[in-house]
């Protein structure tokens, strides 16, 4: 080694003393202070005390400014509670005295702003120091409320709403009607009335449905900023009726046809509904010989009587032409569809037509036509309703009905690949449903 080298590395010699020893063998016993002793005693190694300087360099920090000078901007919503005012909600939202004072002076006139609906949520663009830059509302519809500041003032606009679709999948049991049932499962009301006007050809839900029944449904749900906007189409359904399936797929092929079809492409729709109300009883069914509660007779009942309150829709039972609407005697208001053939309706003792009726026009199938009322000779609200055959009534509940066309042969391919997926929804659904109820 160089003369340098020796300098630095010469020390010195370490010898341990009895007392040494001890304590060496005492501090082993224990594992860190016996880490600690092994170092310490490594070759080659000094123990004297190594210098220690300070350093201390000044740095120079940027200037922070306070946060509210930033011209950051944050979204903010905040469900609409009930009792709420727009002032309320505001404050809620963290918007500074000066713009609440602001909004509410720009905003005065906007009937939409004062009207809120408890549950609907409104979204906010504010900056860290509260100002309030831009307000979404959408209450439902298509149109949305925006309300933007735009050099100092508020102003208020509609808007058109960008939709989304979300596919919704329910599953329910009848307990006690269908409902009761769907509410409970969520389903929306628009949905369930499809339900029912779907399979209407196959099931009468006035008598037919007994407490055990199941049913599941697939359908696309339409989304506005978020929220629910309204229900749309049912896309796939199934209903267990008295240990019966039936099941139906909505299918559009290429030339724009539309319908709910089986899982073989046969048409869903006859071609006439069994009932033309969506719900309701039988009151009086068809016969030879009834007691008319007015004329105090005996007298032949040649059609059916539903009973249902004043104002309930009234469908017409198949595609037709009206041949009379106006006042008949007897039957009060009155609306008589002439059918392809042989076949015509009549539906009496409306309460109200139609806007627009008029003899001549023509009618599709599940088209209102009347609503539900008490004219002529009746005793309460109801409709009676004739299906007639060569001018002849029959009883609508007993005759075989004629199916629709089904899906051609030449759309066949195309049916299938669209309702696979859809029938392993379904098959999802009733697979979930009955390991549920087991």
């Amino acid at each position: 080694m160089s003369g340098n080298d020796t300098g630095i590395l010469a020390h010195k010699p370490l010898t341990l003393t009895k007392k040494r020893l001890r304590w060496l063998v005492l501090l082993s016993s224990f594992p860190l202070f016996g880490m600690m002793a092994a170092f310490g005693i490594a070759p080659d190694t000094s123990t004297g005390a190594h210098p220690i300087e300070n350093v201390i360099r000044s740095l120079e920090l940027p200037e922070i400014q306070p946060f509210e000078d930033y011209d950051m901007t944050f979204w903010r919503q905040e469900r609409i509670q009930a009792g709420d005012t727009i002032a309320s909600l505001l404050s809620r939202l963290g918007v500074n005295n000066q713009d609440v004072v602001g909004f509410l002076q720009d905003t005065r006139g906007s009937r939409g702003v004062n009207q809120l609906i408890a549950g609907k949520v409104v979204h906010a663009q504010t900056t860290a120091a509260g100002e309030l830059r831009l307000l979404r509302y959408f209450s439902g519809g298509s149109e949305q409320l925006v309300m933007e500041k735009v050099e100092g003032a508020f102003r208020v606009s509609e808007q058109p709403v960008r939709f989304e679709t979300h596919i919704q999948m329910k599953s329910g049991v009848i307990d006690s009607s269908l409902f009761a049932a769907t509410d409970g499962a969520g389903v929306p009301e628009g949905v369930a009335t499809q339900m029912v006007d779907i399979l209407s050809s196959d099931i009468d839900f006035h008598r037919d449905l007994r407490k055990g029944d199941r049913f599941t449904v697939v359908y696309d749900s339409l989304y506005g900023n978020g929220e629910p906007a309204r229900p749309g189409r049912v896309l796939a359904m199934e209903f267990i009726n008295q240990g019966t399936p039936h099941r139906a797929i909505y299918f559009q092929s290429e030339d724009g046809t539309g319908g709910y079809y089986a899982p073989d492409g046969k048409n869903m729709r006859k071609a006439f509904l069994r009932t033309p109300l969506e719900f309701s009883r039988i009151s009086s069914g068809f016969s030879s010989g009834r007691f008319h509660p007015i004329l105090k007779t005996w007298r032949a009942h040649k059609g059916i009587d539903y009973a249902a309150p004043t104002g309930t829709r009234v469908k017409a039972a198949a595609n037709g032409t009206v041949s009379f609407a106006g006042w008949k005697g007897g039957y009060g208001n009155v609306v008589i569809l002439q059918h392809h053939g042989q076949h015509s309706t009549v539906y009496g003792h409306l309460s109200a037509f139609a806007k627009g009726l008029r003899a001549g026009q023509r009618v599709s199938q599940g088209e209102v036509v009347g609503y539900v009322g008490a004219t002529g000779m009746a005793t309460g609200p109801h409709l009676h309703y004739e299906f007639l055959v060569n001018g002849v009534q029959r009883d609508p509940t007993r005759i075989a009905m004629p199916s629709a066309e089904s899906v051609a042969a030449k759309h066949m391919p195309a049916f299938y690949t669209h309702t696979k997926p859809l029938m392993a929804r379904l098959d999802m659904l009733r697979e979930t449903s009955l390991a549920f109820l087991d």
